[in-house]
């Protein structure tokens, strides 16, 4: 992990304002039924991982020191247990009702060798009748097109420098289909400017089915949306929920 989006406490600092929660939020809130047992991989500051401690035994992981002393911090976050660790790695040695790998975290897995290995740790970890559920944008829906500057900006209120200017802008790889976007905070009051470049993938969904099932994993429904709408190639998100096969 060496992405300072995430691992710099200066950029660490816009997280939560600029992912407050939605659909996808709405949607695991639901999902999550009577599972007892649920481990976030990714779960980044923990916002959603400590929602659903309420009652259930909840581990987040996540590789970034700087997004768990957020985690750690949050209303709730002493009910759950927090893990410094890697999907592609992580080992826990047990295993939960609930996985699942949110917020896009899955794209930073560049290659085919680091998305397999994120997929084995889902499967080492789901519990006999566990399920997973993920997320990844559609490559066909090409989003980053929308993330240039000019469609991009936008003003976030900061509770300390008050009105931040935040901009992106975004290139991808013909060849290899990774986007490289960078994201910008600029303070207008002192002229401070944080920047982070990142790196993601787009692995197309039949490639997904295909690497899930070589983990032995099992997909009982695909979705294209957080709202429920069952995938289609025109769709903007690839969901797959299953369990071991």
């Amino acid at each position: 992990m060496d992405d300072r989006l995430y691992i710099d406490p200066e950029l660490v600092q816009f997280y939560d304002l600029e992912n407050e929660g939605g659909d996808d939020v709405d949607f695991i809130m639901r999902f999550v039924g009577d599972a007892r047992s649920v481990l976030d991989l990714g779960c980044g500051t923990g916002a959603l991982t400590a929602m659903l401690a309420d009652g259930r035994a909840v581990t987040g992981a996540d590789p970034a020191p700087a997004m768990l002393d957020v985690a750690r911090k949050r209303p709730g976050g002493e009910h759950v247990e927090w893990v410094e660790g890697d999907a592609r790695s992580l080992r826990l040695g047990k295993g939960f009702d609930l996985v699942l790998l949110t917020g896009h975290a899955f794209q930073v897995f560049l290659t085919e060798e680091d998305q397999r290995a994120a997929l084995d740790t889902i499967a080492a970890h789901l519990a006999p009748g566990g399920c997973f559920i993920f997320d990844s944008r559609n490559p066909l829906a090409k989003e980053w097109l929308q993330w240039g500057p000019d469609d991009s900006r936008r003003t976030i209120a900061h509770p300390t420098f008050g009105l931040v200017e935040a901009w992106n802008d975004a290139v991808q790889d013909a060849a290899s289909g990774i986007v490289t976007y960078d994201t910008f905070y600029r303070v207008p009051a002192d002229g401070w400017q944080f920047h982070a470049r990142s790196r993601i993938a787009f692995p197309a969904q039949e490639r997904l089915a295909a690497m899930m099932t070589e983990a032995g994993l099992a997909v009982d429904r695909w979705l294209g949306s957080w709202q429920g709408a069952a995938y289609a190639p025109d769709m903007g998100e690839i969901i797959p929920i299953g369990r071991k096969a």
